[in-house]
């Protein structure tokens, strides 16, 4: 089983965050009063894009289509009211080249979203329990820690929301 980690510092600014990711990567979080960086959220479209691009465009290469130019648009809808959960992700794949095999392009984007792309799986799933903890570290050194509550899998939004006001 494969494991991604990811650990946020504040940094500066009353929302600024470092995030340090487990491949060695590094970005900045931030909201838009600070606008030093990307807001959090925005990162879910992108994540989806990010996979599915990846996957198509292998599967196009090894379909052997000659892409000259390949780009992913993502565009996601939220819930106007907390926790602005996302209701729908739009995702555009925008091939050219001369020749381009539609079927191919379908297959591939097929295969992406149902076979090969992680990110796709665990939003469009709602298999994924989400384990929510906390370690408080004193001054000297000592912890203590406990796990606050687990979330999912395949709870809506309204839920979520009915439990923090309960």
């Amino acid at each position: 089983m494969a494991t991604k980690t990811a650990t946020i510092l504040l940094s500066g600014g009353p929302m600024r965050f470092e995030a340090s990711l487990g491949s060695g990567h590094h970005l900045v979080l931030d909201d838009s009063e600070g606008d030093s960086g990307v807001r959090p959220a925005e990162l879910v479209p992108l994540a989806l894009a990010g996979c599915t691009a990846m996957d198509v465009i292998s599967i196009l290469r090894k379909k052997r289509q000659p892409v000259t130019r390949y780009a992913v648009e993502a565009e996601g809808e939220q819930m106007e009211e907390h926790p602005h959960a996302f209701t729908r992700i739009v995702v555009t794949h925008v091939v050219e080249g001369s020749g381009i095999d539609v079927a191919a392009v379908r297959r591939s984007i097929e295969l992406s979203a149902t076979k090969y792309c992680s990110v796709g799986s665990t939003i469009s799933s709602g298999v994924t329990v989400v384990h929510h903890r906390y370690r408080i570290v004193d001054a000297t050194g000592r912890e203590e820690s406990d796990e606050v509550l687990v979330t999912g899998p395949n709870e809506p939004p309204a839920v979520l929301a009915a439990r923090a006001n309960g």
